[in-house]
């Protein structure tokens, strides 16, 4: 089975539909784009996908296991997750391996379990794979926007999960800090033992090379699904965000948009 399938899922808050029915599959050695103007339904996609939140209808597959039917708490462990609202939950006097660490067991604090001298060791090795380890014993909250973000990424990949979800992780960055970020994302991209990977964006220039497919959203709906080349051009993304737009692709394969 698919790493995540989503059968017919919709969610309904007071009567509005925040997603409208929708069929998705993101398969083994897949990278997602999911791309969409604010309230498109980008998040609340995310926290469905990740077993933080139930749809209205339809049937959630992650890792073999469906939602409804199993243990949540364990099946999370075995998702890479990094998402603001994750983030705002971390307190910001943890330090940045104690931040990594506890996605051992998918906990937002230590001392709800017992830790050992390998997983100490293995959060390390994830600071230092997104460049970040001379942060290990900083609080996080003293960190600079785009360093948090780093340290986020490797708590995603530290339990080396089936499946990875990242939220808009090039938020609140500036152009440097949001340029290094896109370079490390391409690199785990470009690394074929990397699990699938889903990335939720607003902007094609933070897409990362070595993505290659997009889910595309409007209010809820999908307006475009599969191939990047197929579901990033000019008439999906005009549609996409009501405007008129032109996207082009760059020589280093980046993509960037703008208003006719």
């Amino acid at each position: 089975m698919a790493p995540l399938v989503l059968t017919d899922v919709c969610l309904i808050r007071e009567g509005r539909t925040i997603l409208a029915p929708l069929d998705w599959t993101v398969a083994e050695g897949e990278r997602w784009i999911v791309l969409g103007a604010n309230g498109s339904g980008k998040t609340t996609l995310i926290q469905i996908a990740g077993l933080y939140l139930h749809p209205t209808s339809g049937t959630v597959q992650v890792l073999g296991e469906t939602l409804g039917r199993c243990d949540v708490r364990t099946v999370r462990r075995r998702i890479g997750l990094a998402s603001a609202a994750l983030a705002s939950q971390l307190r910001p006097q943890l330090s940045a391996l104690d931040t990594v660490m506890t996605a051992t067991y998918a906990a937002l604090e230590p001392w709800w379990h017992t830790y050992t001298e390998q997983d100490r060791a293995a959060a390390r090795a994830a600071l230092a794979r997104l460049g970040v380890e001379a942060f290990a014993d900083r609080a996080v909250g003293t960190l600079s926007s785009g360093e948090q973000q780093r340290v986020l990424l490797a708590r995603a990949f530290l339990t080396d999960p089936g499946l990875v979800l990242l939220d808009e992780p090039t938020a609140r960055l500036d152009l440097g800090g949001r340029e290094a970020m896109v370079a490390a994302l391409a690199e785990l991209a470009r690394d074929q033992s990397a699990p699938p990977m889903v990335m939720v964006t607003h902007h094609v220039d933070e897409i990362p090379q070595g993505f290659d497919h997009a889910l595309v959203l409007r209010e809820g709906r999908v307006v475009a699904a599969g191939p990047l080349p197929d579901t990033l051009t000019s008439a999906v993304l005009s549609e996409a965000f009501g405007l008129a737009l032109a996207v082009e692709r760059r020589p280093d394969g980046r993509l960037t948009a703008w208003a006719r």
